[in-house]
């Protein structure tokens, strides 16, 4: 299944909701695309919903590294949300949840963002 991804607002934060596999190709094209999107019109405050996302490769996570480069480099927030015990792992081992902030609650989120 390709990615699928739902992008939502609320007040000053945008949410975008992944749905299927961060990997290699289009899959990854989609996602950068979409984060940057998100980044160019302005928005500071990113949360990245990955629930739904089954499978994550070095590629995807390079997408993502990415964008919160960019955002830090902006001066904005950016985390990730609902990571799937097999994604968690993949993220773990590169480090990368010392770094990037990670919540389990989208409530919670939202509110670290504010």
């Amino acid at each position: 299944m390709s990615l699928q991804i739902t992008t939502r607002t609320i007040d000053d934060v945008t949410v975008l909701d992944l749905d299927g596999r961060v990997v290699l190709g289009t899959d990854t094209e989609v996602l950068g695309r979409a984060l940057q999107e998100g980044i160019a019109k302005g928005g500071r405050k990113l949360i990245v919903n990955m629930k739904r996302v089954s499978q994550v490769d070095t590629s995807g996570i390079s997408t993502i590294v990415r964008a919160f480069v960019s955002m830090q480099r902006l001066g904005g927030k950016f985390v990730l949300l609902n990571l799937a015990e097999r994604v968690r792992m993949v993220l773990d081992m590169t480090r990368l949840l010392n770094v990037i902030p990670n919540y389990g609650d989208e409530a919670e989120a939202i509110a670290r963002l504010r």
